[in-house]
């Protein structure tokens, strides 16, 4: 894949909280509003793989250890409830306990760790 750098100034470290990624991130992406600056890219999670996801989410020059994107939930059935998380490659498994996300004593969403596994899938 080729190189896609966000615009940035020299020195720019993006580490949002995760109130800031749902209550001003996620909310003005769901709302069709503009983001002041492109550090949040759009991709398929289920359609590429996650040795991929660093060079596509990559923010300026340095060195990073997290990535931000939005990306869709992938239905396992049409009319079903069960999210698909299957690559090409492996699949994405849930791991612990979701986290509320709160703004002023409200929950406004949820974080969810995702694990990925090289290979054959998990019997359902």
């Amino acid at each position: 894949m080729s190189s896609i750098q966000s615009c940035v100034p020299p020195g720019f470290r993006f580490h949002p909280t995760d109130e800031e990624l749902v209550g001003y991130y996620l909310r003005k992406k769901f709302a069709s509003q503009k983001i002041d600056l492109d550090v949040i890219k759009d991709l398929d999670l289920y359609r590429i793989e996650p040795w991929d996801i660093q060079e596509i989410c990559r923010i300026g020059s340095e060195e990073q250890k997290e990535w931000y994107f939005f990306s869709h939930k992938d239905k396992k059935y049409p009319t079903g409830t069960r999210t698909n998380r299957a690559t090409m490659a492996g699949f994405w498994k849930a791991t612990g306990r979701d986290k509320a996300i709160y703004e002023k004593a409200r929950v406004i969403g949820m974080r969810k760790t995702l694990v990925f596994y090289k290979g054959g899938h998990l019997m359902d």
